[in-house]
């Protein structure tokens, strides 16, 4: 028989799409208790989604003993100390992208859960796309060949009314700029493709609002593997789009446009002979579909826990898309090429906000 994992929210506005996700798996998750500061959307996501309890109090949650996960969708300069209390509570967290401020705070946590037999899930839901999915299965079966080439664009636009609201584009609170709250889920993909990055060089700006974090940059990009990345991120762009295409010696593999479910189908897979495209073919029907997205990924996360295995996503995998950021950082500030990993000696280890490191500005 399922094992039913009671959960509790924290935040009413990205917990709605969480809330869909574990509504499409009702036999596995029961959402038994929302808080949030903001009471009006708060109660409206308790009456949509049937959820029995509504506070304002988080300090409730990590009292009770009812609850098996915290799920932290809150903004993002709060999300280690929750992460933190929620696994010293006792229960296991799922937290929102992005994970934490800085890489001292991943190592951190990976210590602290590390001391206990919790599990800690950070999102990235992107990676479960079917298309994605397609193209993993298609390297894991030998059919792509040696990676020469990854391009990424995420071209997207906010206005001054995203900006509207408070915590928004400010280091203090944000923590950062398109690159860390936009992108981070195309660059993850890079790396859930590719693994880990060795090298970036990197250019970025502030051109569309008048804010303190950049909303425009290029990342030219070494991967440890030997090939090569082109990455671009703007929030200017009155045409969305996000595109995704991996170059290998025997595919090429591209994306739809669609900004924010790119890594869904139909991708495209083209390869060098009609002899390959026909294994291609015969291995892309034989593909089995599966859930995408956050209903995937708690899903994978449900089998983990039952299973006692990692969960789907790591926090070192988190830490991955979190050094692209600070390296980029750092490239844009040194005008240099940052290497990774980034380590406890790296200038901007323990924080790549301005103020904690003027000398890099």
């Amino acid at each position: 028989m399922t094992k039913t994992l009671r959960v509790g929210v924290i935040g009413a506005g990205i917990a709605a799409r969480h809330l869909s996700g574990f509504g499409w798996n009702p036999e596995l998750f029961e959402v038994a208790v929302l808080c949030s500061l903001d009471e009006d959307r708060g109660r409206a996501l308790c009456e949509e989604h049937k959820i029995a309890e509504y506070t304002q109090d988080v300090d409730t949650l990590f009292a009770r003993d009812d609850l098996d996960i915290i799920d932290i969708c809150t903004p993002p300069d709060s999300h280690f100390e929750l992460c933190k209390r929620g696994i010293e509570a006792g229960k296991h967290v799922i937290c929102e992208k992005p994970l934490y401020g800085s890489i001292a705070e991943v190592d951190a946590m990976i210590k602290i859960v590390g001391r206990t037999d919790r599990l800690l899930m950070p999102i990235f839901q992107y990676r479960y796309g079917t298309g994605l999915q397609k193209l993993k299965y298609l390297i894991e079966r030998g059919l792509a060949g040696r990676p020469f080439l990854t391009t990424i664009e995420t071209h997207w636009w906010r206005g001054p009314d995203y900006y509207a609201v408070p915590w928004r584009g400010k280091w203090k609170s944000e923590l950062g700029g398109g690159l860390l709250g936009h992108a981070i889920h195309a660059h993850d993909m890079l790396n859930y493709v590719h693994g880990a990055c060795a090298e970036v060089f990197s250019h970025g700006t502030t051109l569309v609002n008048p804010i303190e974090v950049e909303d425009t940059a290029t990342l030219s990009v070494k991967m440890e593997n030997g090939s090569l990345a082109a990455l671009s991120m703007t929030l200017g762009s009155r045409k969305e789009i996000s595109r995704l295409r991996f170059c290998f010696s025997d595919l090429v593999a591209e994306s739809v446009l669609e900004p924010y479910t790119m890594g869904r189908d139909p991708w495209t897979f083209v390869a060098g002979t009609g002899e390959h495209q026909a294994r291609v073919d015969v291995a892309l029907a034989e593909y089995k579909n599966e859930e995408d997205g956050y209903t995937r990924q708690f899903q994978l996360f449900h089998k983990a826990l039952i299973d006692g295995t990692e969960p789907p996503v790591t926090l070192q995998d988190a830490r991955r898309s979190l050094e692209l950021v600070t390296a980029a950082y750092y490239s844009h500030r040194t005008s240099e090429p940052a290497a990774m990993p980034i380590c406890a000696d790296h200038p901007l280890y323990h924080s790549w906000l301005p103020e904690a490191a003027p000398g890099l500005r």
